[in-house]
C-alpha cells in the first residue's frame, strides 16, 4: 500500500496492517450541515431494516497503533493523527432491530469487550478506535446462519487487517464517519 503523503510503499499483506487516515469525513450521501454524530449509523440501520431479506449487521472494532519500529517521522505523523496499523479488538453482530444507536452499541461492546470469530472467543481489555460496519443479507426470508456470520466476519477481520477495507463503513469512537487512504 502506497502512503500518498509520503510515496512510501508498505506491504500490507508482510506488516498486517493498514495506513489510515483518522479524520472525520462527509460522505456523499449524507448532508454536512444536518449531520449529528450517529446520522451515518442511523442511515445503516434503516438500510438494513428496509431491505427486503433479513439482515445481520456485523461490526469490527479496531485499536490503531504504530509497529515498534517505527520512524520518528511516523510517529510524529501518527501523534498528528495519520498513519499507523489497524489491529481487530472486538467482533459483534446484530439484528438492525437489537440497536438502538451508535452509543448502545459502543456500550454493550465496552461490557462484553469479547472477540468473537469462526475460530476463537476471547475476553480482552483493549482499547478501540475506529469500527466497521457492514450489512449481511439473508435469503428466502431467512436471516444468515451463525456459520454464514462467523465467514463475514472473519473475512472483515482479514480485510482489516490487509487494509482493504474501502467498502466498509468505518466510524470513530464518536460515531464520525472516517475516510481511508
Amino acid at each position: 500500500m502506497i502512503d500518498p503523503a509520503h510515496g512510501v510503499d508498505h506491504d500490507p499483506c508482510q506488516t498486517g496492517a493498514a495506513l489510515i487516515q483518522r479524520k472525520a469525513f462527509c460522505m456523499d450521501s449524507i448532508d454536512a450541515r444536518t449531520m449529528d454524530k450517529t446520522s451515518a449509523f442511523d442511515q445503516l440501520l434503516q438500510g438494513a431494516a428496509a431491505q427486503p431479506e433479513p439482515q445481520r449487521l456485523v461490526f469490527v472494532f479496531a485499536t490503531a497503533d504504530l509497529p515498534e519500529d517505527a520512524t520518528p517521522a511516523q510517529r510524529q505523523r501518527f501523534a498528528a493523527g495519520y498513519g499507523g496499523t489497524l489491529e481487530p479488538v472486538i467482533c459483534v453482530d446484530k439484528g438492525p432491530g437489537e440497536l438502538a444507536s451508535f452509543d448502545a452499541l459502543v456500550t454493550e461492546c465496552a461490557t462484553e469487550s469479547a472477540i468473537e470469530s469462526a475460530s476463537e472467543s476471547r475476553v480482552t481489555a483493549a482499547p478501540w478506535h475506529v469500527v466497521f460496519a457492514a450489512g449481511l443479507s439473508g435469503r428466502n426470508g431467512q436471516p444468515p446462519s451463525g456459520e454464514q456470520v462467523d465467514e463475514a466476519l472473519q473475512a472483515m477481520i482479514e480485510r482489516v487487517r490487509s487494509g482493504r477495507v474501502e467498502s466498509l463503513l468505518a466510524l470513530d469512537k464518536t460515531g464520525q464517519a472516517l475516510q481511508f487512504v
